[in-house]
């Protein structure tokens, strides 16, 4: 459990000196506490020699914690009124800055036509989808690898087992965003997202609705130890329907910024805990429906989850630092700011490597009559040439129709490059064929 801060006791005016004091000696310690937004956990251990030259000022960091909280309190703005929760922000410079960043990175009027060609496009977004899937899965504690995960995305296999099924729901979840991402929410969607992400993996009379007791608790993995109360479920309708009046709504009188609006909603989701299960699921599904309804395309193109994995304890402390710090829900803005700049990092190094791979294919490329998805196949034949391929799995990778990927494979097989190997009357695999050899090896 997090320790909870000091009470606030003494002069604030003597407290507000010594910050302001220890801004003037020491202007990287308040910096780097406030592009951080550390809590008193962090800030409690703060030791003078890293911070602090001969004759400066002396850390006292109960002093400096009550600074920074008068700080905080002067310049956050209440956001409590007519929304789901009561709950405070504190958008600082350091916050505004990575904001904009954001902003002309994944939207600004940017099209994605200047960016990717058409196959790019589909390479990539087919990759993120089911990155998305796979990992916003394991955060709630599927256990599979990737491999075998993706190969059941691609070749439409029948989950096997509940953390297959899993992913195959947030899969169809992330799918049915893309198709109403310009809609508005409403307690019926709610119930189709809860539905998706859910099915066959939840008692049935617990899918699609609204809990109904107050027998949920978050508790920590490790201890059991409860770290999280949600509110009573008999006020589960009234906070659900000013959700979503505060997911469609946001006048320019009262506007908030995309992003932190999107990280919000993805904290009150995990708040309020509407469902029996699967509320991470959905949140997260929330905060990427709102992004993509707010012109961020290149959301879809990340994976989020896949770095929320990667840093899931942070993940926890910022939903609790929130709670335990006067409903300060700027921790987990902070977080998710984080989450979406080291995506977009990922994504970069992603697209550099397949731009490293899209030079091996000119050799493909050039033979008459090969098309791009042919040498991609082509390409992952002399990669592995123990794998085979299906129609199925052709279709989904490259986002084409079932007829376009037969003719595609077809073809290959024409020319010799792939065999065709029957594995019933209707279903048949592709393997590499012996003219692949003879004309590549």
């Amino acid at each position: 459990m997090i320790e909870e801060a000091p009470l606030f006791k003494g002069d604030r005016a003597k407290s507000y000196k010594f910050l302001f004091d220890l801004r003037n000696s020491n202007p990287e310690l308040i910096s780097s506490i406030e592009e951080n937004y550390f809590y008193w956990d962090k800030i409690k251990y703060l030791k003078p020699k890293s911070y602090f030259k001969e004759n400066s000022i002396p850390l006292n960091t109960k002093k400096l914690w009550k600074g920074i909280k008068l700080h905080r309190k002067y310049e956050d703005y209440n956001l409590g009124e007519s929304k789901p929760i009561n709950y405070k922000l504190n958008i600082h410079k350091y916050l505004n800055k990575k904001l904009h960043y954001l902003d002309f990175n994944f939207g600004a009027g940017l099209q994605k036509e200047q960016l990717l060609t058409d196959l790019d496009k589909q390479d990539y977004l087919n990759n993120a989808l089911m990155e998305e899937s796979i990992f916003s899965s394991m955060i709630e504690g599927a256990t599979t690898t990737r491999v075998k995960a993706k190969d059941m995305l691609r070749k439409n296999k029948k989950p096997k087992n509940k953390s297959e099924q899993m992913i195959l729901n947030n899969y169809k979840t992330i799918q049915f965003i893309s198709e109403h991402q310009d809609e508005d929410i409403s307690i019926e969607k709610l119930y189709d997202i809860h539905r998706l992400v859910t099915e066959s993996t939840l008692e049935k009379e617990d899918v699609g609705v609204f809990r109904n007791n107050n027998d949920i608790n978050v508790v920590n993995e490790l201890t059991g130890e409860i770290v999280h109360t949600p509110p009573n479920f008999e006020e589960l309708n009234d906070l659900m329907k000013s959700f979503c009046e505060f997911f469609n709504d946001n006048p320019k009188e009262d506007f908030i910024h995309p992003i932190v609006k999107g990280s919000t909603l993805h904290f009150l989701i995990g708040y309020i805990h509407p469902f029996v299960d699967g509320n991470g699921r959905a949140a997260r599904a929330i905060f990427y429906w709102y992004l993509l309804k707010n012109g961020y395309w290149l959301t879809e193109y990340l994976s989020i989850s896949r770095v929320i994995m990667k840093t899931k304890t942070q993940y926890e402390k910022a939903y609790l630092y929130t709670e335990i710090d006067d409903m300060d829900v700027t921790y987990f803005i902070h977080y998710q700011v984080k989450v979406l700049l080291r995506a977009f990092e990922e994504l970069k190094t992603y697209v550099a490597k397949k731009k490293k791979e899209q030079s091996k294919l000119s050799k493909y490329l050039k033979l008459d009559g090969i098309n791009e998805r042919q040498a991609i196949i082509l390409q992952k034949i002399e990669d592995d040439s123990n794998r085979f391929f299906t129609v199925k799995e052709i279709e989904n990778t490259f986002g084409i129709t079932n007829q376009t990927a037969r003719t595609d494979i077809e073809e290959l097989v024409e020319k010799g490059f792939l065999k065709k190997i029957a594995v019933n009357k209707k279903t048949f695999n592709y393997w590499k064929g012996e003219q692949f050899d003879a004309e590549f090896l």
